[in-house]
């Protein structure tokens, strides 16, 4: 519903109950095809086959195969930015925001693993300004997190920007690379338990009681 919301515009497809269908099988038969033979090599063909549309149907979706990396980028990007917004007018000291955004970032990860494993993959095919997009999309969150870091007492522009890319990488572990987690049977609580451990060792102050998420 968030992407026909994001992308009414260019959706030729009016009828919403058909259009959410549509879309859903649109995406996922994207994300089957880019880890089978790579976004790079798919053609919209394979999707209208892989899909059951007609090419005369996938186009009242999109128009190319960019537009349709932008509908998935757009989305990561957009709750990048809604994340560390849900704690930006909190009362909680700082880094407990900034645990609590980058504890939200990873468990959305979870619910959307393909979403973002596609964006982080793939985005290194795309034409160059959708590669801009993609890039943006990884820098509005990390510089969320910076913001938060920078108010802690002592701490300097360029250290956040560190530690906030530092912690970027770690979280992105969970979603690029599941197999490692997976083999050693570890949970996305537990994940983002350990996460939280990590700042509080970098940053030196308790952390909140954690909580199953």
């Amino acid at each position: 519903e968030l992407v026909y919301a994001r992308n009414a515009h260019t959706i030729k497809v009016k009828r919403v109950h058909a259009a959410l269908g549509n879309l859903r099988s649109i995406v996922e038969a994207t994300f089957r095809l880019a880890n089978q033979v790579g976004f790079g090599a798919m053609t919209l063909r394979d999707l209208s086959q892989a899909t059951g549309l007609s090419m005369g149907g996938l186009y009242g979706y999109l128009q190319s195969k960019d537009a349709l990396a932008a509908m998935i980028e757009d989305l990561i990007r957009h709750i990048g930015q809604e994340i560390p917004s849900w704690f930006d007018h909190s009362t909680l000291p700082p880094q407990v925001r900034l645990e609590s955004s980058l504890r939200a970032h990873v468990f959305m990860s979870e619910l959307l693993q393909p979403w973002f494993y596609f964006v982080f993959m793939e985005s290194r095919v795309l034409a160059a300004e959708q590669r801009k997009v993609a890039r943006l999309a990884e820098l509005d969150f990390q510089t969320a997190m910076a913001h938060q870091i920078v108010q802690l007492p002592g701490m300097g522009t360029r250290q956040a920007f560190l530690l906030a890319s530092h912690l970027q990488s770690v979280a992105q572990d969970w979603y690029v690379k599941r197999w490692k987690y997976k083999a050693e049977n570890i949970s996305v609580d537990e994940f983002a338990d350990s996460l939280s451990d990590l700042i509080t060792s970098q940053l030196g102050t308790p952390s909140p009681k954690k909580r199953n998420s």
